[in-house]
């Protein structure tokens, strides 16, 4: 058996970001990934979903913007070769978990691969409304969070991550994730109780 030492990593208590500046992103917390009858379950993220329904409406209260990635699929992707099928557009496993149902005002993204900029007008809409700073949530942690944030920073957003609100199929995925977005990407780790929004 190999023992991989986890490199250490800071997880501040308090992080403050101005509202207006922000955007909560959600990503693909679908009923496929995140519903136990889901094709690519992933059981951690059934945990993350009070958290991130908490860290959602005080975000909602303040003004923040809300931001949902969908894995959106078509029948026959090259993808399934990888992963088998799952979150075919219109399918019930596409869907967002009812827990975490977006709102009229909410955003959508539906992106075909692992990154939430790639083949998106994400950018540009988050540009447009003067967003400095992306607070990422949702799952999987070392695939769509982790290729998300890190396009993100290369596009020199600020990265919030609450640890408490990403999952991942297991520790050492987690574990890589977050040494990953805190090492190379400079992002900002904390809970989802330690983001506070300024008035």
């Amino acid at each position: 058996m190999v023992v991989v030492e986890v490199p250490k990593y800071e997880v501040l208590e308090k992080v403050e970001l101005k509202p207006r500046e922000t955007a909560l992103i959600i990503i693909d917390m679908q009923n496929d990934f995140a519903h136990p009858n889901g094709k690519l379950f992933v059981p951690t993220a059934k945990d993350t979903i009070p958290v991130i329904r908490k860290l959602l409406e005080k975000a909602r209260k303040s003004g923040v913007t809300v931001i949902y990635t969908m894995d959106t699929h078509m029948k026959d992707d090259p993808e399934f070769s990888i992963w088998g099928e799952h979150t075919v557009e219109g399918t019930w496993g596409w869907e967002i978990v009812d827990e975490l149902k977006p709102e009229e005002n909410d955003i959508i993204i539906r992106k075909m691969r692992y990154d939430g900029f790639f083949g998106t007008p994400l950018d540009h809409i988050l540009r447009i409304r003067n967003i400095k700073n992306l607070i990422i949530t949702g799952t999987v942690a070392n695939i769509c969070v982790l290729h998300t944030a890190g396009t993100a920073a290369l596009l020199g957003y600020k990265i919030v991550v609450p640890i408490d609100a990403i999952s991942a199929l297991n520790e050492f995925d987690m574990y890589a994730s977050l040494r990953q977005i805190s090492f190379l990407y400079r992002g900002i780790l904390t809970r989802s109780d330690g983001i506070v929004f300024l008035e």
